[in-house]
């Protein structure tokens, strides 16, 4: 019964985080066709996001990690890595700073500047430059709640109408094969329109970021000019980055 398979579809969701459509047509032994009714039915009501031959689920943003929790994480190493891309902004450039912990750094180093212009959708971002003399553009949208993030069609909706010579770009998990990685469909559609924004990308990340996945691809590797990370960063994955972007790495601690 189509009430059954919706609920066999959503069980192995949970479970598995995505599914595919030939895998489903041989397990519940059903046509092509018929899944996809039932993913089209599921779409509709928001439990799921369609993909290519199969399905994710439509998680809500607020299952990120939040901002209390990854505020204390490998700090000393964050601070290093946002020292060094300072480095990397001129006078009177326009750079774009992705939400997170890292990029919070970043702006802390930004007070002193008074040409240039700070574009982000991180309101606690917003809220360090409030008493500076830098200019700051808030992309707008939703608020995701315990995080501080903006998303949603207002804030993509500006970042298809701007052009920004930096983007410091944050990270949930980047692998060499999935490329940078978010946790939900939202996010990573936020950062993809950063990265079109922009003339140049930088992504700032721990080294604890490599060799991981998430659910939702960003970008690959490829489609980003370099990487700021720590020295904590194996040997071997350091070799083997420098294939696909320029890497910088900094003296960084332990976890804090």
């Amino acid at each position: 019964m189509p009430k059954e398979r919706r609920e066999q579809i959503l069980k192995q969701l949970n479970t598995n985080g995505k599914i595919d459509i030939e895998d489903l047509v041989s397990e519940l032994n059903v046509s092509a066709m018929t899944i996809r009714r039932d993913l089209a039915y599921l779409e509709e009501n928001n439990q799921i996001i369609r993909t290519h031959g199969g399905a994710i689920l439509n998680k809500p943003l607020v299952i990120e990690s939040s901002f209390r929790t990854k505020e204390g994480k490998f700090n000393d190493r964050k601070k290093m890595i946002a020292k060094k891309a300072v480095e990397f902004i001129q006078d009177h450039a326009t750079i774009l700073l992705d939400s997170g912990t890292t990029t919070l750094e970043i702006a802390k180093l930004l007070k002193d500047k008074k040409t240039i212009t700070v574009v982000t959708n991180d309101i606690k971002i917003a809220a360090e430059l409030t008493d500076t003399d830098v200019k700051v553009i808030v992309t707008g949208g939703e608020l995701q709640n315990n995080v501080g993030t903006l998303f949603g069609p207002l804030t993509e909706q500006m970042l298809r109408n701007i052009h920004v010579d930096l983007f410091f770009l944050g990270a949930h998990a980047i692998d060499f094969k999935a490329g940078v990685t978010a946790p939900t469909f939202e996010k990573a559609s936020i950062k993809k329109l950063m990265i079109e924004a922009s003339e140049k990308t930088w992504l700032v990340a721990d080294s604890s970021k490599f060799e991981q996945k998430s659910l939702t691809k960003v970008c690959d590797l490829t489609q980003i000019h370099g990487v700021i990370t720590d020295s904590s960063l194996s040997a071997q994955t350091e070799e083997k980055l420098n294939e696909y972007l320029d890497v910088v790495t900094v003296e960084g601690g332990e976890q804090e």
